[in-house]
């Protein structure tokens, strides 16, 4: 009788803990995005390695009955040609969240949902990453110490609104963040907006894939974002790619225009681009990307009538 009760513990035990690991889970993921590159600055070229936003983190959600979820999100950036850390270890992302049929509640630190409903939605070469990343978005919302709610889903669209406390006793304005995403099938639609202080941006995009051709862009409106009362700026992006097999061809072309207090504060940004995905998560690729700064511009260099250009080839592994 008693083997026999220390049999039914055992087995009782063992599902309990089954039932515990069902209910939980924990996901180590990350990117390691490494670059060989000639960048040249004005008529001064350096040859280098180069990161391009590598980063690891650790993300899990608990069930908790009824519907009701909490999850977590900690991300952490590193240099992959160096090894180096990040000097705020989880800078990238620091989240904990609450789930359920009344939509997601967010704490912490994390990117702003109006970049990823705009700019990163159009970024489809390498990620927005490195030097060939997007020069003239005007990045407005901050990222710590934020509270955002997210919507369930409406058919087929999205909403997340957050603010971000300023945390100080003087001076200071929170600032604020709203997005949307709507798809129609082949049609991606997506909106963001932000502002803090007299700081603000406004951004619309949209993508339309049809067979192995992608194009699209988005259009963005700033005021103050990068110049201080600069005033207002009007900025656009053109994407296009084109899949044949493992092989992706990209074209995009940004142009930033005068601040309407700033003359000669205007720049393009034009790359091209090549990926050949060896797996789902690995890919070799090349591209060549020039800034072209008017003579109050200093997009990518931070020197007024400065360009910028550089050929890379790099290799890119998602775990």
């Amino acid at each position: 009788m008693k083997k026999m009760t220390r049999v039914v513990l055992a087995v009782l035990a063992v599902a309990g803990s089954t039932a515990a690991m069902a209910q939980s889970s924990v996901t180590l993921y990350g990117r390691v995005n490494t670059t060989v590159e000639r960048q040249k600055v004005g008529d001064v070229s350096t040859t280098g390695l180069f990161n391009n936003s590598s980063r690891f983190g650790f993300k899990g959600t608990e069930d908790l009955g009824g519907g009701l979820k909490a999850g977590f999100q900690l991300e952490s950036g590193f240099n992959s040609d160096t090894g180096a850390a990040a000097s705020t270890f989880f800078g990238r992302q620091s989240e904990v969240n609450l789930s359920g049929n009344f939509g997601m509640v967010r704490l912490g630190n994390f990117f702003a949902e109006s970049y990823y409903a705009t700019a990163d939605y159009v970024s489809l070469h390498n990620h927005n990453t490195g030097s060939s990343s997007d020069a003239f978005y005007a990045y407005v919302m901050p990222d710590a110490n934020k509270i955002a709610y997210r919507a369930p889903a409406l058919g087929n669209l999205t909403l997340e609104a957050a603010v971000s406390m300023h945390e100080q006793a003087v001076g200071g304005k929170n600032a604020f963040d709203l997005a949307a995403n709507y798809n129609l099938g082949a049609l991606a639609l997506g909106a963001g907006y932000s502002k803090q202080g007299d700081v603000n941006q406004v951004g619309l995009r949209a993508l339309y894939t049809v067979g192995a051709f992608t194009v699209g862009g988005y259009y963005q409106r700033d005021k103050n974002a990068y110049v201080l009362n600069g005033g207002s700026r009007d900025n656009i992006r053109l994407v296009g790619a084109y899949n044949m097999g493992a092989s992706e061809f990209h074209v995009n072309v940004g142009r930033a225009g005068e601040y309407k207090n700033v003359n000669d504060s205007d720049a393009t940004q034009f790359t091209l681009g090549y990926n050949y995905n060896l797996s789902k998560r690995t890919k070799v690729y090349g591209y060549y990307t020039k800034v072209n700064n008017s003579s109050n511009a200093g997009y990518m260099t931070g020197a007024n009538g400065v360009d910028f250009s550089s050929v890379a080839v790099g290799v890119r592994h998602n775990f």
